[in-house]
């Protein structure tokens, strides 16, 4: 038995030891297996790319070795195309360079020629002409004076008081308002020097189109107004056309006459974008002096010269807006003498974003000639031409296409009579013809100030911006009633949705006549709806001017109204048409003009009329102004009938309604827009009626 024991645990020991000895294997499940069988496909199919693109390359290779080696034999055989003959060798070649370096020499002697030239031309070196940096838009925003650099431009609005140390001004009109906001950049340098360049050729060319008559001006028959003849005017100075296009014309013309104001005074006003938009309200809705390139002498401001931005209107919605960026250049050339001259620039040059205009200014301007008794001749020359590419209304056809619209005796027109108005507003005695409440002259010129400042709103909102078309009156002398709608934030006007709408019709009736009509406060009650058909009391009378048509009056109804409210209007005429401009005023507000304080917060928000001929001169009718003849005042231009006789007159009734407060909606109430438009078409057929033209549907 112990044998037994013995013999069976050695051999449990010796199969121990050997499990020992053998190693232990890993099975891979068949998940794994798998994964390592794909594995090994992606490594192969990576081989036989790589392989395949090595064959790639390889060709590759072999052809553009067989190309290098079939250039180096080409070059071999070279021959110089010039002649025919073998490449230049070494020496050529080094003579070649050096002739290179020669007339690269030259080039910068030349180069620094021409820069010490503009240098001394300047005033200034000229190290980077090509660094153009970036005018903040903020210097350009309205109200911002500080691009109107030098002297008289940075007082708002047209001084009353022309003496030194004056402070009185028709208001802060905020002229740079709405001009578009485009990115100006910094003029270079050689930007400057071509501009002087251009002005001062402008100048030599308004000198001469001022000082010769015959056979440059040719008078006209039918009206006896002035305008180029134009073959003489293209040899004299030859140039080429700025439009291009079918539709482009000329419209030149010039005019003179003596005004009630300092030469010196005159000049300053021109150079100052804000005193010269107030001065011509009716013409320029929109001024900015862009940039101030000289300021010119101190005193004289001979040799300014500035760029700038102007917008002219027709005053009716009818007649699309011009726009011009000008060169104004200003010169003493005699004593007492001085020429104003504008010419268009193009100024994508230097900002691209800059839309072209359909209208370009050629060398025009004026001659303001000092007078020994405080006046002054001014000599006007207007030239443009214009890209009709969007035809002009047919009401307003002959009147822009005769030169009458924008023509030289226009601006000379409305100078004259703006003279006049500053010239009565300076005075410190009330002409005998006043009346009523306003008892100071610092009163006098606060209501003064508060009338032209809605004349100039109303001027302003005939262009009529967003208009919407309410075709439904007569389409044969009648152009359908326009409308604008706009909200309103600015200071002076009332705060809400302001609706616009204005129309233009034909009348069979001078000017004179439709004027006469509305002047008289007895005929109110047959067209201002406002009045209730209740008669008027005129409790104020400030003369402007010495026609009687020209005045600002205070208007209360008989009847006293509820809201206390009276009305503010101004009545002006010249040689070229009338408006008629009133607007509702607080009492309380009122009072604070009439007792001299600032009236720039009073809000109005003002309506009215505009009448001028329709442009079809009476070819037996004469006229008597000639390009040299003189009048001292715009009355005397209407009582002389400077302008020829027309055989009708057109007519602008334009009316601005307050429909909503700021904090109302903005979505367009298209019911207020309605009552407008019924209001201003009920207006316009009962003034047909009341001058018996009812007929003319």
């Amino acid at each position: 038995m112990m044998e037994f024991s013995i013999g069976s645990g050695g051999s449990e020991q010796e199969a121990s030891n050997s499990r020992k000895g053998k190693k232990s294997y890993h099975r891979h499940t068949t998940h794994q297996i798998q994964q390592l069988e794909a594995k090994k496909v992606v490594i192969r199919a990576e081989a036989q790319n790589e392989r395949s693109d090595n064959t790639i390359l390889r060709a590759e290779n072999e052809r553009i070795q067989c190309e290098n080696l079939a250039i180096k034999e080409a070059l071999k055989n070279v021959i110089c195309p010039s002649c025919g003959g073998p490449p230049f060798g070494e020496e050529e070649r080094q003579r070649s360079l050096q002739k290179l370096q020669l007339e690269n020499a030259q080039l910068k002697d030349e180069h620094e020629k021409v820069s010490n030239l503009l240098a001394k031309y300047i005033g200034k070196p000229i190290e980077s002409i090509a660094t153009v940096q970036a005018i903040p838009l903020e210097l350009l925003s309205p109200g911002n004076n500080s691009m109107n650099q030098g002297i008289g431009t940075t007082t708002p609005g047209l001084d009353l008081d022309l003496s030194s140390g004056g402070a009185h001004s028709f208001g802060n009109l905020n002229n740079g308002a709405n001009i578009p906001t485009y990115h100006f950049r910094a003029i270079p340098d050689l930007e400057k020097a071509l501009m002087s360049e251009t002005a001062t050729g402008a100048m030599d060319e308004l000198v001469r189109l001022l000082q010769i008559d015959d056979p440059l001006w040719i008078k006209s028959p039918a009206d006896g107004r002035y305008s180029l003849h134009r073959d003489t005017y293209d040899n004299i100075f030859p140039r080429a056309n700025h439009f291009k296009t079918s539709s482009a014309r000329f419209e030149s013309s010039k005019d003179s006459a003596v005004v009630i104001l300092n030469a010196m005074h005159l000049v300053e006003m021109f150079l100052d974008s804000n005193k010269w938009s107030d001065l011509f309200p009716s013409i320029i809705t929109k001024a900015k002096t862009v940039q101030v390139l000289e300021n010119g002498m101190l005193g004289s401001r001979n040799g300014a010269l500035q760029l700038m931005y102007q917008q002219m209107h027709m005053l009716s919605p009818l007649v699309p807006q011009r726009e011009f960026y000008v060169l104004r250049n200003c010169q003493q050339i005699d004593e007492g003498v001085w020429v104003i001259a504008d010419v268009s620039y193009d100024f994508s040059n230097v900002d691209p974003n800059i839309s072209h205009s359909r209208a370009w200014k050629l060398p025009s301007g004026c001659l303001i000639q000092e007078m020994p008794n405080g006046c002054s001749k001014v000599t006007w020359v207007e030239h443009v031409e214009v890209d009709d590419k969007t035809q002009t209304h047919r009401l307003y056809r002959d009147l822009i296409c005769n030169t009458i619209a924008y023509g030289a005796e226009r601006w000379v027109a409305t100078l004259q009579r703006m003279s006049e108005r500053i010239a009565y507003s300076l005075s410190e005695s009330a002409p005998p013809c006043e009346f009523g409440v306003i008892a100071s002259s610092q009163g006098r010129r606060s209501v003064m100030q508060l009338s032209h400042r809605m004349v100039k709103n109303f001027c302003e909102m005939l262009s009529m911006a967003g208009k919407l078309d309410f075709p439904q009156l007569s389409e044969v002398n009648n152009s359908g009633v326009r409308v604008s709608v706009r909200n309103s934030i600015e200071v002076g006007q009332p705060c809400g949705l302001i609706v616009s709408a204005a129309t233009s019709l034909w009348l069979p009736l001078s000017p004179q006549t439709v004027f006469n009509f509305f002047r008289d406060e007895k005929n109110r009650l047959e067209w201002d709806v406002l009045s209730n058909s209740n008669q008027v009391n005129e409790i104020a009378h400030i003369s402007i001017g010495a026609h009687p048509g020209n005045c600002i009056s205070i208007i209360r109804p008989f009847i006293p109204t509820e809201n206390n409210m009276v009305m503010l209007q101004e009545t002006c005429i010249d040689s070229l048409g009338s408006m008629l401009i009133y607007a509702p005023i607080d009492i309380p507000a009122l009072t604070m003009a009439i007792k001299g304080e600032n009236p720039i917060t009073i809000p109005v928000l003002p309506s009215g009329f505009i009448i001028s001929s329709d442009g079809r001169s009476d070819h037996n009718t004469t006229t008597s102004a000639t390009p040299g003849s003189s009048v001292s005042s715009s009355s005397n231009n209407v009582i002389a009938g400077k302008s020829s006789s027309s055989s009708g007159s057109l007519l602008t009734v334009a009316f601005q309604i307050l429909v909503s407060s700021p904090n109302a909606s903005k979505q367009l109430n298209m019911e207020s827009v309605a009552t407008v438009n019924t209001l201003i078409s009920s207006t316009v057929q009962r003034i047909k009626a009341a001058l018996n033209c009812s007929n003319l549907d």
